[in-house]
């Protein structure tokens, strides 16, 4: 079953770099609604457990330290075809393969730091969702 809804997470490095406003901007500008927003930093508890599907993967505690260098803004979203669109406006996970004018095209360093993550599937959206906002979050 397809949703309107999705997940992201703008990363440490986009943050750090001052990009959070403008990507925040992209994202309302082609016509997501945010439906939930929050800064805050992962501890590496909270990004292994975030992560854990990747736990056997010889990048995972690279990834967990990355995730909690530094704050991080979490965000559910909605549109039509959530999922689809918004994975078209962020780009190639590498940024040096992603479209012209994508989030990641214009906004992220490397492979590694690449700015934005994004659900990839309806149910991980709603996973990934729930492991960040209660109900009464949500608006």
């Amino acid at each position: 079953m397809t949703t309107n809804r999705t997940f992201t997470m703008i990363k440490p490095d986009a943050v750090a770099n001052g990009h959070m406003g403008a990507i925040l901007n992209d994202i309302i500008s082609a016509g997501f609604k945010v439906i939930a927003l929050k800064y805050t930093k992962l501890s590496e508890e909270s990004a292994g457990k975030f992560y854990e599907v990747h736990k056997e993967r010889p990048f995972y505690k690279d990834l967990v330290s990355f995730m909690s260098s530094g704050p991080i803004v979490a965000a559910i979203l909605e549109k039509d075809n959530a999922i689809e669109e918004f994975r078209k406006l962020i780009g190639s996970t590498n940024p040096a393969e992603a479209a012209e004018g994508t989030i990641r095209n214009k906004y992220a360093k490397s492979i590694d730091a690449n700015a934005i993550h994004g659900s990839d599937s309806d149910e991980n959206a709603e996973i990934e969702g729930n492991f960040f906002f209660s109900a009464d979050e949500r608006f």
